[in-house]
């Protein structure tokens, strides 16, 4: 089996109609070339030529919650993403939250959230095992530092992104952002989802913070 890699700089648009139509159009040459047969032609959604990095230094004083001081709050959420980066049934949750800002802002924009969420975990077993997207430490000064490194193919133009009455308006909103822009909103939205997540889990517990929330959209006090 030969398989063969099309790098294709597509701008600002997601790009999976262009690669697809660039696959198509090489295939007789390749056939040409090689004496074989082409089967499948078709975009990979493991962009992982097209990543978007967000990063923040939190300082613990400002995570003190429910009468647990910041620095063991601090503490706490290296613990819970140490467990994340070791064990692949938590991480499953620990991406999803991830993976719940994102999804977020790419639906209110027109994007095809489930190529990004496949790209995503695809991503997350590069190395041969599953693992976390995020990566939070305490620096030498006892700051919280997190990254989310990841895929993130996105469009600012093409597709419903300029059609969809909704996605515009999200997309002015953001200040009409290019897709370069697009995918680092994205990352830090992200980023955010998965500090929020793991800052409840290392404090008053994440069924507490549902229920709270629960009983809010209920109307109850």
């Amino acid at each position: 089996m030969l398989i063969v890699h099309i790098f294709y700089d597509c701008r600002d648009a997601m790009g999976a109609n262009a690669v697809n139509t660039a696959a198509e159009a090489i295939a007789p040459r390749i056939e040409s070339l090689t004496g074989g047969r082409v089967n499948l032609r078709i975009l990979s959604n493991l962009s992982d030529r097209r990543t978007a990095t967000a990063e923040c230094i939190i300082v613990p004083a400002g995570l003190a919650r429910h009468g647990i001081d910041g620095q063991t709050v601090a503490r706490r959420i290296v613990e819970a993403w140490a467990f994340a980066a070791a064990d692949p049934y938590r991480a499953a949750t620990h991406n999803k939250g991830v993976m719940n800002g994102i999804d977020a802002v790419a639906i209110a924009t027109g994007n095809d959230w489930r190529a990004i969420e496949a790209g995503a975990h695809a991503f997350a077993a590069r190395n041969g095992r599953y693992s976390s997207l995020t990566d939070w430490r305490l620096d030498e000064d006892g700051n919280l530092h997190g990254k989310l490194h990841m895929p993130l193919s996105v469009g600012a133009v093409g597709g419903a992104t300029k059609v969809h009455p909704t996605a515009r308006a999200a997309m002015k909103i953001l200040g009409r952002p290019n897709a370069r822009r697009l995918a680092e909103i994205m990352a830090a939205v992200g980023l955010a989802q998965n500090l929020a997540a793991i800052r409840a889990l290392a404090a008053e517990g994440i069924q507490q913070g549902h229920m709270r929330l629960h009983a809010r959209k209920n109307g109850e006090k």
